[in-house]
């Protein structure tokens, strides 16, 4: 049986997946692709994170952080790598990132050095931002890096309609 593909789990994924249905009909709509995503898609895939997400899953409201937690308690941890902290500062040097951001540096470094396939985020604000992104997979090219595909739940969610084959 052949390996399967890995997928790094961001926070903004797990906040998503778990916050209560919001009254913003787009932020509804991001929480219900990430719900879709671990339903459909998550059993398909080898899921790691980084203690960087641990970290972020842990702040704000107690009872949100506790079930952030529990739907990452069951997905491996990346080995921390020295490399990670130097890939997040050549993120923001290049300005690909502002340093206010560097946390989604880390995650992209986080995930570049673990040689994941893809980095599943929904923020599309600095990580998954098509103005930036692929100046992030030059550098990560330049740096000998695995390739790596940022991208979106809804992105891999297209998928389930492919019985359907009206483009409606």
């Amino acid at each position: 049986m052949p390996e399967r593909e890995t997928v790094y789990i961001e926070t903004s994924v797990i906040s998503h997946a778990t916050a209560w249905p919001s009254n913003d009909p787009a932020v509804l709509v991001l929480q219900t692709q990430a719900q879709l995503w671990f339903r459909h898609q998550a059993p398909n895939y080898s899921l790691v994170t980084s203690q960087f997400v641990i970290d972020e899953a842990t702040l704000g409201d107690p009872d949100a952080a506790a079930d952030r937690l529990a739907l990452l308690a069951d997905i491996p941890l990346l080995l921390p790598d020295d490399r990670v902290e130097h890939i997040a500062d050549e993120i923001i040097q290049k300005a690909l990132m502002p340093p206010s951001a560097r946390i989604d540096a880390l995650h992209v470094a986080s995930a570049a050095v673990g040689g994941v396939e893809y980095l599943l985020t929904q923020n599309c604000r600095h990580i998954a931002n098509a103005h930036t992104l692929p100046r992030v997979y030059d550098l990560l090219e330049d740096l000998g890096l695995p390739r790596l595909l940022i991208c979106t739940p809804v992105e891999f969610l297209g998928s389930m309609n492919d019985d359907d084959e009206s483009d409606t």
